[in-house]
């Protein structure tokens, strides 16, 4: 177990290749896009994608001429994996502080580039419910500062969430936190 973590926090390359797959496990990714994406050589990045399929941690599937790759959900540590990733990019902060302050908060969800395990520095959530406004701009610049990246939130009710669903969709989206789960 200790040989396991100790491999995954040497190289930083195998970091953000956990981040972006961890984050939203529904994701995957090719060779050639996390190569341009970290901006690395494609040598490097398929190594580290060897390293972490032989461990266990990632599962590949034939597309056309690519091999993607996407985090095992059926690993043993995959939830634990998740869960250090989430923490590294500060969203449970994000949620905890959220659900305590914003009032009547049914849904939050993480879109755009983070919703594909992309750390962009910018978070972008669609917050559903009765939101109150003063506490969430005081809230996004508290938190902005703790955890060192930009927040973007659009504030809706049920009925225009529903209206932009299907806008919403067609990107990236995750499901960070709903009301009873």
């Amino acid at each position: 177990m200790n040989s396991i973590l100790s491999s995954l926090i040497t190289s930083k390359t195998r970091v953000k290749i956990l981040m972006r797959l961890f984050l939203n496990p529904e994701r995957n990714a090719y060779l050639r896009e996390l190569a341009d994406e970290f901006k690395i050589s494609t040598g490097l990045v398929s190594e580290e994608l060897k390293q972490l399929q032989k461990a266990g941690f990632l599962e590949s599937e034939k597309n056309g001429r690519q091999l993607h790759f996407r985090a095992n959900q059926q690993h043993p540590l995959y939830s634990e994996l998740n869960s250090m990733v989430r923490k590294a990019l500060g969203m449970d902060r994000i949620i905890d502080s959220i659900v305590e302050r914003l009032g009547n908060l049914e849904t939050a969800y993480l879109v755009g580039d983070y919703a594909e395990g992309k750390d962009t520095g910018i978070i972008d959530l669609v917050l559903v419910g009765a939101i109150d406004q003063a506490n969430l701009a005081d809230l996004v610049a508290k938190t902005e500062k703790y955890i060192g990246r930009k927040i973007r939130t659009l504030a809706v009710q049920d009925e225009e969430f529903e209206s932009m669903r299907e806008m919403l969709n067609r990107n990236p989206i995750l499901l960070l936190w709903e009301n009873g789960k």
